[in-house]
């Protein structure tokens, strides 16, 4: 019996283990749907929590930029309430300070009723030639003058004073340019302060100096070049493209180094240095050297010399150049006999003793092309009668001053403005030093004697 019954425990024994054995299969692919579906549902959790994180760091960014932008507004607020609160201050003091000086009758200008009188007589009663006795141009020019420096010489009125018009301003300082009056006489003339016309001068002169300088005064180049070239031709001269000479202007006495500014005369001036072209026009002008400085220094220390130096000795464009007996001439200054020898530069012979006719000859040419420097600096002081008396500004503004007077120079030879005889009075020739000086030396090379060799035979 027991037999039978193990028998029978064996048997659904198998049974079982076979029944498992057929289901196993299925329960796999139950557990692996199950990890998978639990795989999935754990990214599904992991993707949303870092979802929340996201939008936790989004949510804090925002709230904190809108704390930034509440706090920058908020001080922005506070600085345009401090900005009011100031401008409202100031416009009480100002109004406390006004009152206070109408009560005590004091004002923050003179009040010059004559001198108001006198700039509209000026305006509207002045003909055309009182105008160019005054202001040594005429009223087109003149207006022309206020369009071209109008904007740089305009002021903005405030609540103290009215500030002039840039015609009045241009007046009052061509007045002392073509007087020697000082600025009290000029200041009461024009119902203006002593300080203003010594402003306006300076304010004036930069302007023409900034504004005028390059185009007015330049070397020649192009059409302009040969019409100084067929200029000077016809004059005797070929090839010549301007002429180099300087003058000495009256200066006081600069507080170190004054006796270097001084003269034969123990006058303190400085030296001006200008290039001519065959109308008396300024092409190149250079100005500050003291009054004792040889011409040729004076020469080597411009950037006229470096310039040319710089170029190999050619100051002009070479295809401007001649040819005279297989020597080429190029386009030349000519100076007296204090400069020295250069390609770019001719000058006469200077030893008395040695000189053979032909060699006076060409000294006489030379010389005769000078007028034209003579005429240029003649017109210039003549015109702005400031550069003959010395006047009251520093050594380092006069000059400025003298480059303005040769602006306006041009701008009236070029517009054909009258110039009267009378205003050469006074004038000393002995204050031109292109033909004075000692001699620099035969320290040229043999090309600018070859050059010069040429233009005697040629002349």
């Amino acid at each position: 019996m027991r037999k039978r019954c193990a028998k029978n425990d064996n048997n659904n024994n198998n049974m079982a283990g076979g029944e498992l054995s057929s289901y196993g299969p299925v329960l796999l692919v139950m557990l692996s749907m199950f990890n998978a579906r639990q795989e999935l549902i754990f990214r599904r959790l992991r993707e949303t929590e870092n979802r929340i994180r996201h939008i936790k760091r989004s949510v804090k960014r925002k709230m904190e930029a809108e704390l930034v932008r509440s706090r920058e507004k908020f001080e922005e607020d506070k600085r345009a309430a401090l900005r009011r609160y100031r401008r409202q201050r100031q416009a009480a003091f100002t109004m406390f300070v006004q009152r206070q000086l109408c009560a005590e009758g004091r004002k923050w200008t003179h009040e010059r009723p004559r001198g108001k009188a006198f700039w509209f007589n000026v305006l509207h009663n002045f003909d055309d030639d009182q105008w160019r006795e005054h202001f040594r141009m005429s009223r087109g020019t003149f207006e022309h003058l206020v369009h071209m420096l109008g904007p740089r010489l305009r002021r903005r009125t405030t609540n103290w004073r009215k500030a002039l018009e840039p015609r009045q301003r241009l007046a009052i300082v061509l007045w002392w340019f073509a007087t020697p009056s000082d600025y009290r006489t000029v200041g009461c003339l024009f119902g203006v302060g002593t300080s203003t016309v010594f402003l306006l001068v300076r304010q004036v002169t930069y302007a023409l100096k900034s504004i005028l300088l390059k185009r007015v005064i330049r070397l020649p180049e192009g059409e302009r070049l040969q019409n100084t070239l067929e200029g000077f031709s016809a004059r005797g001269s070929p090839m010549c493209a301007g002429v180099i000479g300087g003058t000495r202007l009256p200066v006081i006495a600069p507080r170190r180094k004054h006796r270097t500014s001084h003269t034969d005369k123990q006058r303190q001036c400085i030296v001006m240095q200008a290039v001519v072209d065959h109308n008396s026009l300024f092409t190149d002008v250079y100005v500050g050297r003291p009054g004792r400085t040889r011409c040729d220094r004076v020469l080597a220390n411009s950037p006229l010399y470096k310039t040319a130096e710089g170029q190999d000795g050619c100051l002009f464009p070479p295809e401007k150049s001649g040819s005279v007996n297989g020597v080429e001439i190029p386009a030349h200054l000519i100076g007296g006999r204090a400069y020295p020898l250069k390609t770019w530069l001719m000058r006469g012979f200077s030893d008395p003793q040695c000189i053979t006719p032909e060699q006076r000859t060409f000294n006489r040419r030379l010389t005769s092309v000078h007028s034209v420097l003579e005429k240029a600096f003649a017109r210039l002081k003549g015109r702005w009668r400031c550069l003959l008396k010395r006047n009251d500004v520093s050594v380092t503004l006069m000059p400025d001053i003298a480059v303005a007077c040769c602006i306006l120079h041009n701008v009236c030879e070029r517009n054909n403005e009258t110039f009267l005889p009378q205003w050469n009075t006074g004038l000393c020739d002995n204050q031109n030093q292109n033909q004075q000086g000692p001699d620099p030396g035969n320290g040229y090379h043999g090309e600018a004697e070859a050059i010069r060799q040429a233009m005697m035979s040629a002349l």
